[in-house]
């Protein structure tokens, strides 16, 4: 029976050296395990905590991860990617290189004969209003520009100033109420299910044959959404001492 999996809130680069390997070296564990009957993954926003394009430059680090990625890929598992709030900038290479499509805002899908609404979920808190003008400035395609004509290393330095001081900030949101009655909004637009991250607080709400999922995150937590057989569920990854 082929499944789909959803994952979020992964924020890798974002610690030492020895716990984003860790975190990763989990990751890679996952997608080996899941690849032999994963028919689509999509990875619900935040995979790094920062990702910038320029023209011939990409940030360097990740090559495992986008190696088990397009093994995957090639294999003919079906990958998705949404933007989130921490890796928005990510351009072409993903598509170009790997094949893995890449979206913005929410996805619109049909998985098993259940309709999807898929969405990382930043900005949909009531009290989000400043995150929403802020946005709106990070997302323009204007300041993108303006943001490329630095020096990679500079750009580089500067986001993950900016992505640590966010994490700093609100480092785990707790907003589970208002992603609750989003969901029950798009249940009234004939949404199935609703699948979000971003708050990295895991949530399964079932209602009547809706249900909401929010995965959690792959940084404490390493929860994920697997679909099949009809039926949408929240798991837990293991660490290696749990198993």
């Amino acid at each position: 029976m082929k499944s789909s999996y959803f994952i979020s809130d992964i924020h890798l680069g974002t610690d030492t050296e020895y716990a984003s390997r860790t975190r990763l070296r989990l990751l890679l564990d996952f997608f080996a395990a899941i690849e032999k009957d994963a028919e689509h993954l999509f990875i619900v926003g935040d995979l790094f905590d920062f990702w910038f394009e320029y023209k011939s430059v990409m940030p360097k680090g990740h090559f495992d991860l986008l190696y088990a990625l397009k093994k995957m890929r090639d294999a003919g598992t079906a990958i998705t990617l949404l933007r989130g709030n921490h890796d928005f900038w990510i351009a072409g290479f993903f598509e170009d290189e790997l094949g893995i499509p890449v979206h913005d805002d929410f996805l619109d899908i049909r998985l098993g004969g259940k309709r999807f609404y898929i969405s990382h979920g930043d900005g949909l808190a009531k009290d989000d209003k400043g995150y929403r003008f802020l946005k709106k400035i990070l997302r323009n395609p204007f300041n993108i520009r303006l943001f490329s004509l630095l020096h990679p290393d500079i750009g580089h330095a500067l986001a993950t100033f900016s992505s640590r001081l966010s994490r700093d900030y609100s480092p785990i949101l707790d907003d589970r109420e208002d992603y609750m009655q989003f969901a029950r909004e798009m249940f009234g637009r004939d949404y199935d299910c609703v699948v979000l991250g971003h708050t990295h607080a895991p949530v399964l709400l079932r209602e009547a044959h809706h249900v909401y999922l929010n995965t959690g995150d792959w940084m404490s937590r390493f929860t994920y959404g697997k679909f099949t057989d009809g039926r949408l569920t929240l798991e837990h990854w293991p660490l290696p001492e749990q198993r």
